[in-house]
């Protein structure tokens, strides 16, 4: 019989979560709310926002603060942590999830669009662990939960900047557990595979469809998944068996394969197409 989920830390009182209000970000807020942490909750949605956070409160006895932020802005980092020191909190769980997911290839990318993938997946999740990781330096305490994806194992035309960003956030993660680990606090990177989110265009993916099939998993299980791994103090977790598989099988696969893939996939133009 698998093991409960239960606190960790009873010193660790408050959870920060970023893109809490939909996907597993959402799932992160709903499971953290339910083991009696205090949240901070940030997105740029205030509308959802707003209700998630209404949801947790009337689940459970905790108190749930809301940050309407649009953490793709390169000062959006410092701003959250000013408010967060401004309501007098201590964060002693920062979950860094936000994150959006565009196809194509990287010279066709809007650069408003590719600038706002690097600031929300690169930047921003490196000054909130920068921020944050100090106090809990200080404290002696404290759990960062990054959240990267399968992705991170190899790169794959159509998603240049997508998975660079995602292996950009893996080795952060990596370099910051050693860095923080003889402080007394914790770094795990979470890499999930696909997962039934709004991060796909339903027009294009069939999202529900690969929910029953068992090729993309709930949110809430990848969220369980990271927070048990989180909580053990492992590096690094893939969550369930078809993503570490597939993150396994894409390391094998032979760059030549990946470029003939490239050269007759139908999702991505063809040479002399663009024109």
């Amino acid at each position: 019989m698998r093991k409960q989920l239960r606190r960790a830390d009873e010193k660790l009182r408050t959870a920060l979560v970023t893109g809490a209000c939909s996907g597993i970000g959402r799932a992160f807020a709903l499971r953290l709310g339910s083991l009696g942490y205090e949240l901070v909750l940030v997105s740029n949605r205030p509308t959802e926002l707003a209700a998630t956070a209404r949801e947790i409160s009337a689940a459970h006895p905790v108190m749930v603060h809301t940050i309407v932020s649009d953490l793709a802005r390169p000062e959006a980092a410092e701003e959250v942590y000013r408010e967060v020191r401004d309501m007098g909190l201590e964060v002693g769980i920062l979950v860094s999830n936000a994150g959006f997911f565009f196809f194509g290839e990287a010279v066709d990318a809007l650069p408003g669009r590719a600038n706002a993938m690097l600031q929300l997946h690169v930047v921003t999740p490196s000054l909130l662990c920068a921020c944050f990781g100090r106090d809990m330096r200080v404290h002696g305490r404290g759990h960062i939960l990054i959240v990267s994806s399968i992705s991170a194992w190899r790169d794959f035309p159509g998603i240049s900047y997508y998975g660079a960003s995602k292996k950009y956030l893996r080795g952060f993660a990596r370099a910051l557990r050693s860095e923080l680990g003889v402080y007394g606090v914790n770094v795990t990177c979470l890499a999930p595979g696909p997962t039934a989110t709004n991060l796909y265009d339903i027009d294009v993916v069939p999202v529900e469809r690969a929910k029953r099939l068992g090729i993309m998993m709930d949110p809430a299980t990848v969220a369980e998944a990271g927070l048990r791994a989180m909580f053990a103090g492992r590096a690094e977790h893939i969550p369930g068996w078809l993503a570490r598989a597939m993150a396994c099988l894409s390391v094998l696969v032979p760059q030549w394969a990946i470029d003939l893939l490239r050269r007759h996939a139908p999702w991505l133009p063809k040479r002399g197409g663009a024109g």
